[in-house]
This record gives structure tokens, sequence and C-alpha cells, in this order.
């Protein structure tokens, strides 16, 4: 365990306690509680320790190393940090065994959601931290999440964002990193979720929650989880502040499989939800309508092409034209980000390549829909 103690006592303690939680109380599953782990339901809680980081990790050997140790350079003063491996197979329960931090191995692979429930239930934490293992926390976020928890108001989920240079270099990671961090805080006091590569909550918030819900889809349970959370009165803010740096890895097939597998799933749930218009976070009205705008463009290209005479091609740039108006705010944090050469490129692959990843994911989410637990 990773603990900065100063002996301070929490003025706040009227708007959360430090919690122990019992198995009956979370909405998790047999795996989760039959994980390997020093949880104990009688155990008294550890008053010492005002944040808990946890963190899911499953075969993240190549990034796990570098995480903890932007952690464990935190400026805070009284944190842990709970590593849940979900039955990794490569080297990282080797690489997470060297650092000061615990760890809990799950007994077989139930995904992250689970692994999450299973380190809250492990926490002393008068607040829990969500992140991930290719995530970089900087020196101050856990400091800087702490002071959001104490000034917001109770029962309040606050999330962070990526920085817009990422760690590793390269246009489609930074692509990737520009397009989130614009993206989820477009506005900031009344975001649709909140995700999990940066959120902090009140353990007792937590506590009351049920958990991330395990029987879900492979990813997008952070989502779930906000909407759950809105319904039962609790409020959700971005603080532009808190930031982690991502490790994405990503080329021009990574990016475009990314971008197929998340509206995928998305597509499932909005549609299963009802709210496939919404403007929600990365999934926002700017997107889809540069998917719908491309995919007008492509029509009309194709009808130009068989048919020259009857198809003019103004209106195909007409409609290219929109769609830059359209993502015009998003280009203006590309250009203040990278220059003029990273707006031009953002401004190509989002209108002319993107969105043929996310409308193939969108037309396979409706196809492959099957009714999931909400």
């Amino acid at each position: 365990m990773r603990e900065k103690n100063v002996g301070k006592k929490n003025r706040h303690s009227d708007k959360f306690m430090p919690f122990r939680v019992h198995s009956s109380q979370l909405k998790v599953s047999r795996c989760s509680l039959s994980a390997a782990g020093s949880f104990n339901p009688n155990e008294e809680p550890n008053m010492q320790c005002r944040v808990s980081v946890i963190l899911p990790n499953h075969n993240g050997a190549k990034t796990i190393g570098l995480c903890l140790e932007a952690l464990l350079a935190s400026e805070h003063d009284s944190y842990e940090i709970i590593v849940v491996d979900d039955c990794s197979t490569d080297d990282s329960v080797a690489i997470i065994s060297k650092y000061p931090c615990r760890l809990i191995r799950m007994p077989e692979h139930c995904g992250a959601a689970a692994a999450r429930n299973r380190g809250a239930l492990n926490s002393n934490g008068e607040i829990l931290f969500f992140t991930d293992a290719d995530c970089l926390v900087l020196p101050n976020t856990l400091s800087l999440a702490e002071k959001e928890i104490i000034k917001a108001e109770p029962k309040t989920i606050i999330g962070g964002t990526y920085t817009c240079r990422p760690h590793d270099k390269g246009f489609f990671n930074l692509f990737q990193s520009v397009f989130i961090h614009y993206s989820e805080l477009k506005n900031p006091d009344a975001p649709d979720y909140i995700a999990t590569h940066a959120m902090a909550l009140t353990a007792a918030t937590f506590k009351n929650s049920g958990g991330f819900k395990e029987d879900f889809l492979p990813i997008l349970e952070d989502v779930e989880f906000s909407h759950r959370m809105k319904q039962r009165g609790c409020r959700l803010r971005m603080a532009p502040e808190i930031l982690v740096r991502h490790i994405f890895d990503f080329s021009l097939a990574r990016s475009m499989g990314n971008g197929y597998r998340k509206a995928k799933f998305w597509t499932r749930y909005s549609s299963m939800k009802g709210d496939l218009f919404a403007d929600s976070g990365t999934a926002s009205c700017e997107l889809k309508a540069s998917v719908v705008l491309f995919h007008m463009m492509v029509l009309l290209t194709i009808g130009w092409l068989l048919l020259p005479d009857a198809i003019p091609p103004a209106p195909i740039l007409v409609l290219f034209f929109i769609n830059l108006l359209i993502c015009q705010r998003m280009l203006e944090l590309y250009y203040s980000t990278g220059g003029v050469m990273l707006a031009f490129g953002a401004a190509a692959y989002y209108t002319l390549l993107y969105p043929m990843a996310v409308g193939t994911g969108v037309l396979a989410g409706f196809l492959s829909r099957k009714k999931i637990s909400l």
C-alpha cells in the first residue's frame, strides 16, 4: 500500500466516511467475490488513507509499470493503490509485484467492471479514484480530485479527461487524445457520463450505487454507471484540470478498429435506451453528423462517377465544407495543440476516413443488437 499520512482530520466527514463494504452491499458476481485478496467484512477500516486508487488490469504488461510509477510520483499525502489483475496471461503480475501497492488477483477473467468492484470492496479510502492501466496520472491529479470532491455537493461524481498530448508520439495517438479531451469537456457542468480513466467519487456514494454492472457489454460500463447514478439523483461534473496522460499505441488500423468497436457497442446500448441521437461525450452530435455527411458524400461521389452529366460535383464540396464547419471548434483545438499540420491532418482524417469506421460500427451494432440488461 502506498500511504503518505499527515494525520489530518477531514473537516468534511459529514459528506463522506471511510467504509468497509460488506459483500452483500454491492451487486457483484461470484467471480468478483471469490477472488483472492485481503477482503474481510469484519475488518476495521484504515482511517489513515484518504484516497483509494483502483486500477483494473488485464494483460497490461506494456503499460502497467509506467502507470504505477506515475501514481507513486503523486504529490498527494495519503493514498493507497489497489491493482486488481483480471487473470492476465502476460507478465503483468510480475511487474505489479515490484511496486508498493496492493495486488488482488481474480480467479478467472471477469472484465473491468468486476475488477473495479473488487477493488472497491477492498478499499480503505474516503474517496475512490478509478483509472486505467494505460493511463498516467500527473503529480497533482489525485490532489485535484480530492479537492473537487471536498468542495462538491454530496452525491457528486467528478470526472477528468486526457491531456491533449498523449504519452506516445504519432499522429493517430495525438488525434485520439485531442478528440477525447475536446469531446469530454464540451459540457463540463452537465456531462452525459464520467469515464473511468479518471473518475472520483466518495466511498459512501459508491457503496450505495450497486457498483459497476458486470452482466453488461465488454465496454461502456462507466457510461451505464453514470446514467444509472444520474437517475438516482447524483450529479456529474467534469473538472478540466484533472488530467491523465494516455498510452494509445495507435496505428491507422488500430485507430479505425477502436472507432468501429466503440460505435458498435455504443449503438447497441443507445438503441436499447432510446437515445441514439443524444450528445454524449465522444458519441457527440458532431461525430454523428460527420458520419451522416460522409456517407452522403460517398453516395453523391458514386453517382457523379456513374452519371457525371446528371449529378454535379458541387454538392459534394458543399457537404465537405459543412462538415468542416460543424467540427470547427475541435479543429481549433487540434491547431492550438499541434499547429497547422495537425489541424489539416485531423480535418482530413475526421471527415474523410474515420466516419467509415464509425459508420460500419453503427451498422454492426444494429445487426448484432441483442437485449442487454439495463
